[in-house]
């Protein structure tokens, strides 16, 4: 009976223990690995943004789908300037402008035609990806794409974009009441669940909800 009394307590301190260091750790954890996750969404959706501004640029619009962006970023080509040589300290002391810098062969401004994604990212960057939202273990989970037409006090018809994850996709895996508590703190401040950049019901300059 001892012996049976002596386990019994021994199983219920290391249940203690364990309950002790989760209610610390977890947290602690969970914030660890969102803090890991959300670095590299944000830094995807930052690269959302610098495409569809730049498609906007070109096209008018922004793009409906990532099949769309994908397609300009793989096709279509943008102007590049090539600069070689710069004014010299006494060049710009007597007024010379690069124009005429130019036209005398003392510098070279050259343009060439470049595929966007090439004039937007660094050589090698994986366009087709674009559409999936990293660090997250598992199965591929694709970033929401969607655009409209918002008409300001004015009357003017400003076009937007947005492109963002929920908390619930993102954080899976992770603790679930910690996740569930983040998630009802948004609903509850009518602000969205997750990360986005850009605004279907707002005019905010493309802006992050993280910044």
């Amino acid at each position: 009976m001892k012996v049976t009394l002596k386990i019994l307590l021994t199983a219920a301190v290391i249940l203690l223990v364990y309950m002790c260091y989760k209610s610390i750790m977890g947290p602690i954890e969970f914030n660890e690995e969102r803090d890991l996750r959300e670095k590299a969404i944000i830094a995807r959706l930052i690269d959302i943004r610098k495409a569809q501004i730049e498609y906007k640029n070109v096209n008018k619009v922004h793009a409906g789908s990532f099949a769309d962006l994908e397609n300009f970023l793989n096709e279509t080509k943008l102007p590049f300037i090539m600069k070689e040589g710069v004014l010299t300290d006494e060049q710009l002391e007597k007024g010379m402008t690069e124009q005429e810098a130019v036209k005398k062969g003392l510098i070279v401004r050259d343009t060439i035609w470049v595929v966007a994604k090439d004039t937007l990212f660094e050589k090698g960057y994986d366009v087709n990806n674009m559409r999936y939202v990293p660090a997250v273990p598992g199965d591929k989970i694709e970033f929401s794409m969607d655009t409209a037409t918002l008409v300001s006090t004015s009357g003017y018809e400003i076009k937007v974009f947005e492109s963002g994850v929920k908390f619930a996709d993102y954080m899976r895996g992770m603790d679930a009441q910690l996740r569930f508590n983040l998630i009802e703190k948004a609903e509850k401040q009518s602000k969205y669940p997750g990360l986005r950049v850009g605004s279907l019901e707002e005019v905010n300059n493309n802006a992050g909800n993280w910044e």
